[in-house]
């Protein structure tokens, strides 16, 4: 059964045809394995596809779906205080769409997942049919066929007897029959807010606290989480949610979890350099090092404007590129590493520090240089500019191009560097606000906002090359400088896309939102 919006605006939405209808849903049966590798029988209420817009674009990528528990292990669930985990699919800044998901877990581009559910992650039967597709260049078991998150999280939190809103969004390379562009920035955060304004203006109708929303995504998906989190209710998106019939509500969430966000995109690219610099590409050659130096330069810059200080209890004060090395360092890389190592069996741990002969242990804890940790990782993903290419082919460029302009640049430098002929080399009039719109940071540095989340899940593999560590140990430092709690941590040897602790993501959201029904101090996801 597709559900679709009622038209009955009687009963308070304000907003003609925006209104949850609580019987249009098919009732469903899947098997969660929770990450103990317990299996648990979920039955679930399941609406499809609904427009979440009173003047949609494409409703194809402009609809959402949600999943309801009504019974866990043969014991009837209450969900209708439960946490909403607003899970989007969005990977590489493409289109997303739930419109074919016969079930939970099953959104992605065109709705197929691509791919399958990383070795030891939840696995569903019987829930949501998906189209299988090679993996994004990169891409791993956690991640669908652009990048964006599978679905561990949305099954487990299921399974602990949450709401599970799952959105569409328009996302970069979208053409209509004009030949004009419709998904280019800021489409995917104007879609992702609209779905919120939805969800909460239909409070008490859906399913769910409204008031307890917790995003999480993963690359782009991730960078769209944290900026959904850093903008909550920000005037600025005002005029395009108004245009494509977003719900009168508020489009503020409680908490963010995202996942190797990929985000600050106009300082990424000197970022990068400052991480990645000197590593070689995959192909052995390096990247061109005057252009390399040049940006690192410019990240330095940034990075003294910004003042941000370390983490509580790292013992760093004000972060600079002087610093930011020894800081990565000694609060996230030798950590992980030592969480790794201290898991495994004393075998295990043996034959890998054999292996590994760069890093340190005392016993207790890992330690190593950080020229050696570069080492350890290795190639560098991508060529420089990472993000904004002298030749307009990353699909940042993509992502910023216009209605009538597929790739366009978005920092000085990359225009100023153009390669394609272009006859202009300044970056377009349009371009700051665009940038505004699409970075968390302009809300917590800039623009102070007093809406914003204020619990942060943030997630990254120790390998990934992706982006630059910076961007989010940055997203980290200012928003708990800012007085908000923050949980963010790497996960040692990992990739992009990973997610290797979904079972605390789900006790995590439990604990910040106070929900009554969730165990604390396990990773078990059974409701009680």
């Amino acid at each position: 059964m597709n559900a679709s919006a009622s038209t009955d605006s009687s009963t308070g939405s304000g907003d003609d045809g925006l209104v949850f209808d609580p019987e249009a849903y098919t009732k469903l049966t899947t098997t969660v394995t929770d990450t103990e590798g317990t299996e648990h029988a979920v039955t679930y209420h399941f609406w499809k596809a609904i427009t979440y817009v009173a003047k949609p674009v494409d409703a194809t990528y402009q609809s959402l779906n949600v999943s309801v528990p009504v019974e866990i292990d043969g014991t009837a669930v209450d969900a209708s205080n439960a946490p909403i985990l607003f899970a989007n699919s969005v990977g590489g800044y493409m289109p997303s769409s739930v419109a074919d998901a016969t079930g939970i877990g099953a959104g992605g581009m065109g709705g197929g997942t691509g791919g399958g559910a990383p070795s030891g992650a939840p696995t569903a039967s019987a829930s949501a049919s998906s189209s299988a597709g090679a993996t994004a260049p990169g891409a791993n078991g956690n991640t669908n066929a652009t990048g964006g998150a599978l679905s561990s999280n949305q099954l487990l939190a299921l399974a602990a007897g949450y709401v599970v809103v799952e959105p569409g969004a328009r996302g970069r390379g979208l053409k209509n029959s004009a030949g004009q562009y419709y998904g280019s920035a800021p489409a995917v955060i104007v879609d992702l807010k609209a779905a919120v304004r939805y969800v909460r203006s239909n409070k008490g109708r859906i399913p769910g606290d409204v008031d307890r929303i917790v995003s999480a995504g993963t690359s782009a998906g991730g960078a769209v989480s944290a900026l959904l989190g850093a903008s909550g209710d920000s005037p600025i998106y005002d005029t395009y949610l108004k245009e494509i019939g977003a719900a009168d509500a508020s489009d503020a969430i409680f908490a963010v979890g995202a996942w190797c966000p990929i985000t600050d995109l106009e300082h990424a690219d000197g970022a990068y350099e400052w991480n990645w610099g000197t590593n070689a590409l995959s192909t052995g050659k390096q990247v061109d090092q005057t252009v390399s130096k040049e940006l690192r330069s410019q990240f330095a810059e940034y990075q003294a404007k910004l003042r941000l200080r370390g983490l509580k209890g790292s013992g760093f004060g004000t972060l600079t590129a002087r610093n930011y090395d020894e800081y990565l360092l000694k609060q996230y890389m030798e950590p992980s590493a030592t969480t790794y190592l201290a898991a495994l069996s004393d075998s295990e741990r043996e034959t890998y520090l054999a292996k590994n002969t760069f890093i340190g242990w005392d016993g207790e804890k890992a330690s190593f240089t950080w020229a050696d940790y570069l080492t350890h990782v290795g190639a560098r993903k991508k060529t420089v500019p990472a993000f904004d290419a002298f030749d307009l082919s990353a699909g940042e460029n993509n992502e910023f191009g216009s209605t009538t302009t597929a790739n366009r640049h978005f920092t000085a430098y990359g225009a100023r560097n153009d390669t394609t002929g272009l006859s202009t080399k300044r970056v377009e009039n349009d371009i700051p606000e665009l940038l505004n719109l699409m970075n968390p940071m302009y809300h917590l540095v800039e623009k102070v906002n007093g809406k914003r989340s204020r619990h942060w899940w943030i997630r990254l593999g120790s390998n990934d090359t992706d982006t630059s560590h910076v961007i989010s140990a940055n997203l980290a430092a200012r928003a708990e400088n800012l007085g908000d709690e923050v949980n963010h941590l790497y996960y040692w040897d990992q990739g992009h896309g990973a997610n290797t602790d979904p079972g605390d993501f789900i006790t995590w959201i439990a604990e910040v939102t106070g929900y009554r029904k969730a165990k604390k101090g396990t990773r078990s996801t059974k409701a009680e």
